[in-house]
């Protein structure tokens, strides 16, 4: 969502199609383990509603910015909303 409301969408798209493969093989755990967060955590639990709901809010958010109002953050008082501008090649 930081990267959408900072005007990085791009940033946010690649963020999701790494792990979209990787959770899905995994079997959506948890979370992560190690310095890289390489490892399915040692006691991770499989199958977790809310790392599933987590992938599919941010799926939603990504091909429909307007949808992140509907989630309010402290911070979004401190960031400067990005100027969007339209591609010299439109």
């Amino acid at each position: 969502m930081t990267c959408i409301k900072t005007g990085r969408p791009q940033t946010a798209k690649r963020a999701i199609e790494q792990v979209e493969q990787r959770l899905s093989k995994d079997g959506w755990p948890e979370y992560y383990d190690g310095k890289a967060g390489r490892y399915v955590g040692k006691e991770a639990r499989k199958y977790q509603t809310w790392s599933i709901s987590g992938y599919l809010v941010a799926k939603l958010m990504i091909e429909n910015p307007a949808n992140l109002s509907v989630i309010p953050l402290e911070e979004d008082k401190k960031i400067a909303k990005p100027r969007l501008t339209r591609s010299a090649s439109f």
